[in-house]
């Protein structure tokens, strides 16, 4: 057959660029024509026809490394090969469509690196008039949590979320926030430390047949590594808190 085309005249007729014909010569999907006399290479129809189809499965989301092998396929392999093809695309947009959705919750604030129910924990500490800081410490504690111990992380935020419905402690929540700022020797401390005290025993922790469950030891390691955890005030209520446990 009469070689009539250019390179760039192929492209053109396809629809693709002069580095694209170039591409698929270098990946073996198109044969390269001789050089006439000139050293020009010039294309027939044939070409093409073959640069169509290219184009066609590349547009389709065909990978080039499967677009030899379809070329070649009888109809049912080619039926068989584009099939199991739209199945991986189906699972690559399911992947877009989640990651978009976590791109949305991060424009959207704080709820992208904790789970539902942490974030719906935190948005009602907010309500409630916690501050921003001790919600931000707070959320930074439980992706901590999460990724170290995530069965553990989902038992204490179900114990938590159940406790926020207890006005007691809604109201030492709020004491513990303003206590961030006091100087450890305040005396207010060691009432606050009693008054969550009398709490715990009154209404323990449901986790566990009753009793709240120990913190992994990994996750307190990174918490006590973390200096952003804490306050000088919260410091000494820790102590109080673990010297009038130590008495009981």
């Amino acid at each position: 057959m009469k070689q009539l085309l250019t390179i760039g005249q192929l492209a053109a007729y396809a629809g693709v660029t002069v580095k694209a014909v170039r591409h698929y010569h270098r990946r073996g999907l198109l044969a390269e024509p001789p050089r006439d006399t000139s050293g020009y290479r010039r294309y027939g129809a044939e070409h093409a026809i073959q640069l169509v189809k290219i184009r066609t499965l590349a547009a389709a989301g065909v990978p080039l490394v499967r677009v030899k092998d379809l070329l070649a396929a009888n109809p049912d392999r080619f039926a068989a090969t584009l099939a199991e093809i739209d199945h991986r695309l189906q699972e690559r947009a399911e992947e877009i469509r989640r990651s978009r959705e976590r791109l949305a919750q991060l424009c959207a604030g704080d709820r992208l690196f904790v789970s539902a129910e942490v974030a719906d924990f935190l948005d009602r500490l907010c309500e409630l008039g916690v501050s921003r800081r001790t919600v931000q410490l707070e959320r930074n504690i439980w992706i901590l949590v999460q990724a170290v111990s995530p069965q553990q992380a989902a038992n204490w935020i179900a114990d938590k979320r159940d406790a926020l419905g207890d006005p007691e402690f809604q109201a030492l929540y709020l004491a513990f926030d303003a206590a961030f700022d006091w100087s450890p020797d305040d005396p207010r401390l060691a009432a606050l430390a009693e008054r969550a005290r009398r709490w715990m025993v009154d209404r323990p922790g449901r986790l566990e047949g009753g009793e709240p469950s120990a913190p992994d030891p990994t996750i307190a390691q990174l918490v006590a590594a973390w200096g952003g955890a804490s306050s000088p005030a919260w410091d000494r209520l820790a102590q109080i808190a673990k010297e009038r446990m130590v008495g009981r």
